[in-house]
């Protein structure tokens, strides 16, 4: 992804200081097949499993990303501009309307957040208690490394998701589908929640459609690869389980690679209600 040039975005908040105790070169005291079965846990269960990964954690300071952050938080913050420009134009445009960018915080180790504690056992998310997504920048090595999610352009995807719960929620439709879940059987609420990521995935594949100007040969390749590679039924298979599309919260590996390309070819809001489809 070309991003020389690229501003980085001011709603960018980095949290330094106090990312967590390290035990023994090994995150927790586990090695590495237990690490993998702890972030299975997490993830499967939303539960924030960073106390049983990392020791006690101090209050981090909020500061502006400068020149002398890492490669990771520039991107980020390069990036998030992208879907600020691509966001007010769509909303302008197709619902005559103006967007309110969220704000990102970018982190190391563990940090607090409305919606509990945020860390890379947690991966990225958007907590709309306070319009703010959180994103360890190590996540990124763990997409790459141990999810074989790797390329920039499937780092900017993630990105890019997180940001589609915020335009679901500045639409309205994250309230509702909440309140829905609320009122909802397990498997009910997980159907609901597996098409309001879907529906995210092709909110991806519309920004992703409006920054073809600085995508690069392979990239579109890399956002499928990582949609396919963060599917429920491949990350289950990946934790030794067999699928179980009942307990899915985020859609098949098809599904999510299909949702984000009907996004990309259709750069249409209206394409993307999945709560309508016949068939997800």
């Amino acid at each position: 992804m070309r991003l020389r040039g690229i501003r980085r975005s001011s709603n960018v908040e980095v949290r330094r200081g106090g990312g967590g105790r390290r035990v023994g070169g090994k995150a927790g005291g586990f090695g590495v097949v237990g690490l993998l079965a702890v972030l299975a846990i997490g993830y499967f269960t939303g539960i924030d499993v960073s106390p049983l990964l990392q020791g006690g954690t101090q209050t981090q300071q909020s500061q502006p990303v400068t020149q002398a952050d890492s490669r990771a938080t520039e991107f980020s913050a390069q990036v998030l501009a992208t879907t600020e420009d691509v966001w007010s134009k769509i909303f302008r445009e197709q619902m005559g309307r103006e967007y309110v960018p969220p704000r990102l915080v970018v982190f190391s180790g563990v940090t607090q957040s409305p919606c509990g504690g945020a860390s890379g056992a947690t991966g990225p998310f958007y907590c709309p208690a306070d319009n703010k997504a959180y994103l360890d920048t190590s996540f990124f090595n763990m997409l790459s490394q141990q999810m074989g999610a790797g390329g920039d352009f499937a780092a900017a995807y993630v990105i890019a998701h997180e940001v589609a719960h915020h335009v679901q929620n500045q639409l309205g439709i994250l309230p509702k589908v909440n309140a829905a879940r609320q009122r909802s059987s397990e498997t009910e609420a997980n159907l609901l929640t597996v098409k309001l990521e879907l529906m995210a995935d092709c909110l991806s594949g519309i920004w992703a459609v409006n920054v073809q100007g600085l995508m690069e040969k392979g990239d579109l390749q890399e956002a499928l690869n990582a949609a396919r590679k963060i599917g429920d039924d491949h990350l289950q298979r990946q934790a030794g389980r067999v699928p179980q599309p009942h307990t899915f919260t985020h859609g098949s590996s098809e599904q999510r690679a299909r949702w984000f390309a009907r996004g990309f070819e259709t750069g249409d809001v209206g394409q993307c209600d999945t709560f309508a489809a016949r068939q997800l």
